[in-house]
């Protein structure tokens, strides 16, 4: 029987939880091995073997690794997924899955996932500048949930999975949900899923 995945992550990182969220989805057995972030425990030689750039999350596999959370995200669904529906193959349809990975690693990254890390982990970010990419973000977001279910279709896809954790903590920065009602409705298909697990919350932010 093979080893379960390993699963480096940090139990408040918006980026380990996409795929700890994911894995769980899928039903796939892994052992949660935290990495103390406090103690720089990412930055020593035995976690940069498995990482060059220092961060969580990172995933073994047998003998493979794989860092990044959107790459992990498509590593599983190309290898634990044989329907084929959290990465489709259809070119168009797997292209309109990217351009929201290139958003989660953008804009939501430097938007809400900004905002919240001033807020929980004090980070010397300007904060108000994350607020007004994260508002922006959400406000195309809504638009876009208004007229379909899911980002990048008509079934969820690791899409919806890599843009979930920041959005629906996005009050931790500081960012309110209330002016996007097509976003909650969104963020509450995803919490209703087979396999969903939430992420720890923090008493920072605004009271949603």
């Amino acid at each position: 029987m093979a080893s379960p995945i390993r699963l480096y992550r940090h139990p408040l990182s918006g980026h380990s939880h996409r795929v700890e969220l994911f894995l769980s989805i899928l039903g796939v057995p892994f052992e949660a091995i935290d990495v103390d972030l406090a103690a720089r425990a990412h930055k020593q030689p035995d976690f940069l073997a498995r990482n060059p750039f220092g961060q969580v999350p990172v995933i073994e596999d047998g003998d493979r690794t794989v860092a990044d959370s959107n790459a992990i995200l498509v590593y599983l669904a190309a290898t634990r997924d044989p329907s084929g529906t959290w990465l489709p193959r259809d070119a168009a349809a797997a292209a309109e899955v990217q351009r929201w990975l290139s958003l989660a690693a953008g804009p939501l990254a430097s938007g809400p996932a900004a905002a919240r890390l001033v807020n929980v982990f004090g980070a010397a970010l300007d904060a108000a500048a994350a607020q007004r990419v994260a508002s922006q973000l959400f406000a195309r977001m809504d638009e876009h949930l208004s007229r379909q279910s899911w980002l990048a279709g008509a079934e969820p896809t690791i899409a919806d999975v890599a843009l979930y954790t920041y959005s629906a903590h996005a009050p931790e920065g500081g960012v309110s949900l209330v002016p996007y009602p097509f976003l909650r409705d969104w963020l509450a298909r995803v919490e209703a899923l087979p396999g969903f697990v939430p992420m720890q919350r923090t008493p920072v932010g605004l009271p949603e």
